[in-house]
């Protein structure tokens, strides 16, 4: 673990349907570790505090977690919730000023990756930078990058007017852009044809 551990808070988002893979991926063993319980592992490689932000808490609290939290992600009234609604509820509960965000469906992570890019955090200095992710030609990579704690009124604020996307989220910010150089890290599973490569 680096120094940079209590400067960080992570959180997982284990809340999808996972209705393209036709079982929860959370579940799922990659080299016999159920993935969410992977991710988890090298989230507390960076982050001394680790959130699982999930509707489910249930379904997951025989896994091997410890010192993980989980945090009931509840549905808005008339709405399914999603990974937007799912960070927003997590990063109330956050104290630091930097929050690793993950999705549990990423079988590739690297911490050594992650804990090189927590240590880029300290030269982010702009105020006005709300997140520090990967950009590809898609656009921003959300569910894999360091959001600052001070963008959550603006994240509030975007979902309490109907804003459900990331990427019409972050497009309103100023974001800066993380280095990658393995681009398999980012690789998700959402199907069994992805399973098969993982």
């Amino acid at each position: 673990m680096t120094n940079d551990c209590s400067k960080l808070t992570a959180i997982v988002l284990a809340g999808g349907k996972s209705s393209r893979m036709g079982e929860d991926k959370a579940l799922i063993p990659i080299q016999g570790v159920p993935l969410l319980q992977r991710v988890c592992g090298i989230a507390q490689g960076c982050a001394d505090t680790v959130y699982i932000v999930t509707p489910w808490p249930e379904r997951y609290q025989n896994l091997l977690l410890p010192n993980c939290q989980f945090i009931r992600e509840v549905p808005l009234s008339g709405d399914t919730g999603g990974p937007l609604v799912g960070f927003a509820q997590g990063l109330a509960q956050v104290k630091t000023d930097w929050v690793l965000l993950l999705a549990c469906d990423l079988p590739k992570l690297r911490v050594e990756v992650l804990q090189d890019w927590a240590g880029k955090l300290d030269s982010v200095g702009d105020e006005a930078i709300i997140a520090y992710l990967v950009h590809h030609p898609k656009g921003w990579e959300p569910l894999c990058g360091f959001y600052n704690r001070r963008c959550l009124p603006l994240l509030l604020d975007f979902i309490t007017q109907g804003g459900r996307s990331f990427q019409q989220w972050l497009q309103q910010h100023q974001v800066a852009a993380l280095p990658l150089t393995e681009p398999d890290m980012l690789f998700n599973c959402n199907t069994p044809e992805d399973l098969a490569l993982s």
